[in-house]
């Protein structure tokens, strides 16, 4: 990884972002990049953002009126963003997979979109590859252990986590195989045209 030399905060942001996108072999459009940069500002001088329970809030954002329903999904969006990339064992405490902040995060950033070229769309549609370039930053940038071989397989399995099969090949040369139950549930959503 390069040394970031870059003083201003919004500068060694894009540059964490930058090196994990190398490392992911990703390339963000502008929009979403700057988003993330933002995004990652904003929150991570606030600890408490841990403390929230998702479902609660996401609950609470549909049920109010359309000023606040923006605001409380947006947060709800990020937040799970934020804990699916940099905080995957959040979920264990939790007792849920990260495909449940995956999910919800998705779905937050999906009832915002306005159509399917708006940055709320974007940001369901690149969730998962988001997720990745924030696990990447947080196993390079804070020196955090990687996902273990059993949550690499869920993540990739409910996900298709690019970066999380990548993780899985690192432990085996074995070709992972999607579970049954993950497979029936895709095609219950497939929509016939």
């Amino acid at each position: 990884m390069n040394i970031l030399v870059n003083s201003t905060a919004v500068a060694l942001w894009y540059e964490i972002i930058h090196e994990a996108e190398k490392s992911c072999a990703i390339t963000l459009n502008k929009e979403i990049e700057s988003y993330l940069v933002f995004l990652m500002m904003r929150y991570l001088t606030q600890p408490e953002v841990v403390k929230h329970i998702m479902a609660h809030e996401f609950l609470a954002g549909m049920q109010s009126s359309a000023a606040q329903r923006q605001l409380a999904l947006q947060g709800v969006g990020d937040k799970c963003l934020l804990f699916a990339g940099l905080f995957p064992n959040l979920a264990e405490k939790r007792l849920v997979k990260i495909s449940y902040f995956v999910q919800l995060g998705q779905s937050a950033y999906n009832v915002l979109a306005r159509s399917r070229h708006d940055i709320y769309a974007l940001l369901g549609k690149q969730f998962v590859t988001l997720m990745d370039i924030l696990q990447s930053v947080r196993q390079h940038t804070y020196g955090c252990p990687d996902l273990l071989p059993l949550q690499a397989y869920d993540l990739w399995n409910e996900t298709g986590s690019r970066r999380a099969f990548s993780i899985l090949k690192q432990y085996t040369s074995a070709t992972p195989l999607k579970s049954p139950v993950t497979e029936m549930n895709e095609q219950l959503f497939i929509k016939k045209d």
